[in-house]
């Protein structure tokens, strides 16, 4: 192993790369262009970056926005649910109005 694989960063680094990841991601093509180029800014592997970033999620550090991940999957589960309903509710309104349509030209 190598002196650059070898070093330990303190956790204040770590964490303050993946809040820069998460900060900035909006402003990159793919997470992975950002985690990238700020590893490089930071004088680190863009892989060591990616496991920090991918053990932040999995200990359910707000990453997305502010949300946790899990968050942010049943918020988006919420407006999931509440599209389906709508659309039901709408494809109904079609369906009662297309009859009476029919109704008035016959």
């Amino acid at each position: 192993m190598d002196n650059k694989q070898a070093r330990r960063y303190p956790k204040e680094i770590r964490d303050k790369a993946v809040r820069m990841v998460d900060e900035h991601q909006s402003e990159y093509p793919s997470r992975w262009a950002c985690i990238k180029s700020i590893a490089d800014k930071l004088g680190m592997t863009p892989e060591t970056l990616r496991k920090w970033v991918r053990e932040a999620e999995d200990a359910g550090e707000p990453l997305v926005n502010g949300m946790t991940c899990a968050e942010r999957i049943k918020q988006l589960e919420r407006e999931n649910k509440e599209l389906k309903r709508t659309n039901e509710i709408l494809k109904a309104a079609a369906s009662f109005f297309g009859a009476e349509l029919d109704r008035q030209h016959k």
